[in-house]
């Protein structure tokens, strides 16, 4: 049976909370397994989890969608013998193509401080034995272009040439669970994977203005659900016409349609609060970036926010366009995001840039709108 090493960062930094991390991370990667009709069973041992299965390579790609685990090798058993280890260095070098006109390093790892070779020693050895074999040159910087790593575990010793990165992150469902506002663009898919990466499971929650941005949303969905192992996403739609356009005809009647994005999107948070505390979740997630449009200005987001009943969370508040992009790309939500798309209805010809609370408060009171307070949601 095939075996793959899977590594993870942040949590082992978790002192006493550590093995509730781990139990979810084994969790979340069992459920990868099943997800995708894979057969093979999880373990744990040290700061590793490790993967048995007879379709390795068909596993690696669901299994770099778990959060917490940042990277993942197909590893080989060999006994802790330096000439056994030396001779599966040898094989892997043959395997990468290694020869004269190529470079190579050696990265060992000793988790059993018993065994008779250091780390370094380790490395000479294997690296003496691969030279011998391929003629390659050693480079010990990250330029070589092939790392083959070992590492000496207490019963065994596991070796590998290919690295393949993870998300990192916390397992899904270790930090809670929160609505995501969610539209058909390229934005708040990603702010969702985000608070994912951070461990919560997330309600995507959309107000629909048109089919085809629900279309979208439901695409971006199906989606994030690749990455979603150990949790169900469940999507949820509201009309954006029940929940804002009576507000909309208020403004309209009162000549202050330049508040309109800010009470929109006021009155698509709060409704989000509303969805989350009836699915106890702990908070409300935006695709809001600072500066980027009108409502989000730094004004205009403590405007957004004054009197919302739940903290209100924007993991994309300090990344550009070029940047969310990136990640939309990375996820595997941009192509869905930038289909056409079809603009709101309730755009205003001057959008208000610099609300202000004090402002606010008066124009709740023509509106004849409650302002919520923190401690009624408890």
């Amino acid at each position: 049976m095939g075996l793959i090493l899977l590594r993870y960062g942040e949590l082992a930094l978790k002192g006493a909370n550590r093995p509730f991390f781990v139990r979810k991370l084994r969790h979340n990667v069992r459920a990868c397994l099943r997800e995708n009709g894979l057969e093979g069973w999880v373990e744990s041992s040290g700061s590793r989890l490790f993967v048995h299965t007879e379709e390795v390579e068909r596993a690696i790609a669901p299994l770099q969608r778990v959060f917490g685990v940042v990277s993942l090798s197909p590893v080989v058993e060999v006994p802790r013998d330096i000439e056994a280890m030396s001779a599966e260095a040898v094989r892997q070098a043959k395997a990468a193509g290694l020869g004269h006109e190529r470079s190579f390093r050696i990265v060992a790892r000793r988790a059993d401080k018993a065994f008779s070779y250091t780390s370094p020693e380790i490395g000479r050895v294997l690296g003496a034995a691969v030279v011998a074999a391929t003629g390659a040159r050693v480079d010990l910087s990250d330029r070589a272009d092939v790392a083959i790593g070992v590492e000496v575990m207490r019963d065994r010793a596991l070796l590998y040439g290919r690295v393949f990165p993870g998300p990192g992150g916390f397992p899904l469902g270790s930090a809670g669970r929160v609505v995501a506002l969610m539209s058909g663009g390229i934005d708040s898919p990603v702010a969702a994977w985000m608070m994912m990466k951070r461990g919560c499971n997330i309600i995507p929650l959309h107000f629909r203005h048109n089919d085809v941005e629900a279309g979208k949303f439901l695409d971006n969905c199906k989606l994030l659900a690749s990455w979603s192992y150990g949790f169900r996403i469940r999507p949820i739609i509201m009309e954006q016409a029940q929940a804002f356009g009576p507000i909309y005809q208020r403004l309209r009647e009162l000549g202050e349609e330049r508040w309109t994005c800010l009470m929109c999107k006021r009155t698509l948070v709060s409704k989000a609060a509303q969805v989350a505390m009836e699915h106890h979740a702990l908070a409300v997630v935006t695709g809001e970036s600072l500066g980027q449009v009108a409502s989000q200005t730094l004004e205009n987001l403590g405007v957004i926010s004054y009197g919302q009943p739940l903290p209100i969370l924007r993991p994309l508040i300090g990344l550009d366009k070029i940047e969310v992009t990136d990640l939309a790309r990375r996820i595997g939500t941009y192509d869905i995001s930038t289909r056409a798309a079809l603009g709101c209805a309730y755009l205003p010809n001057h959008p208000l840039t610099r609300g202000n609370v004090a402002a606010l408060q008066r124009l709740l009171e023509q509106l004849e709108l409650p302002v919520s307070r923190p401690e009624e949601a408890l």
